[in-house]
């Protein structure tokens, strides 16, 4: 049987997206991003921290992405649920129901402006944080993504509770 969206049916729960955090998630590489936006001087169009800063913490940074990918989580959308797992395994460590979160809050932390990333808050309709999403890349977009996903959840379940009433 077809569907409207290829993989995702209404009656299952699909994947429609991963996330995994850039080390800006991490205190080090928030520590990282600011020392390089530290010196706003630009030299042909480039930051002199870039110049400066980049170049000899790279190997660090290295380490922190390794570190990340191997011990971290990664963060995953679905038409029902957003879910927080090991990057390494099948653990589970969260699963939110998109139909909890009334509101999404995008926090951007000194340092992660340097590596374009920011924090998703996820908040209840009493303004409760249910789960924080740290750390990704284009996190404003995957606000986006989240609540035009979650719109189309409670709009598909109203439309099911609405047939289930007329039967």
């Amino acid at each position: 049987m077809s569907t409207a969206i290829t993989g995702v049916h209404a009656s299952g729960e699909s994947e429609i997206r991963s996330k995994y955090p850039s080390i800006a998630a991490s205190g080090l590489g928030r520590l990282l991003g600011s020392l390089y936006e530290t010196i706003p001087f630009r030299i042909w169009g480039i930051k002199l921290s870039y110049l400066i800063f980049v170049l000899p913490t790279a190997p660090l940074g290295v380490l922190l992405y390794v570190v990340a990918k191997l011990t971290g989580e990664r963060y995953v959308l679905t038409n029902r649920s957003i879910q927080r797992w090991a990057v390494i395994g099948a653990k589970q460590f969260q699963s939110l129901a998109l139909t909890d979160v009334a509101d999404i809050e995008y926090v951007q932390q000194p340092g992660q402006e340097y590596f374009h990333a920011g924090d998703l808050i996820l908040l209840n309709s009493k303004g409760d944080p249910l789960m924080k999403v740290s750390g990704v890349k284009d996190a404003d977009i995957f606000r986006q993504i989240i609540e035009k996903v979650r719109d189309a959840r409670v709009g598909t379940e109203l439309s099911l509770e609405a047939i289930a009433a007329r039967a």
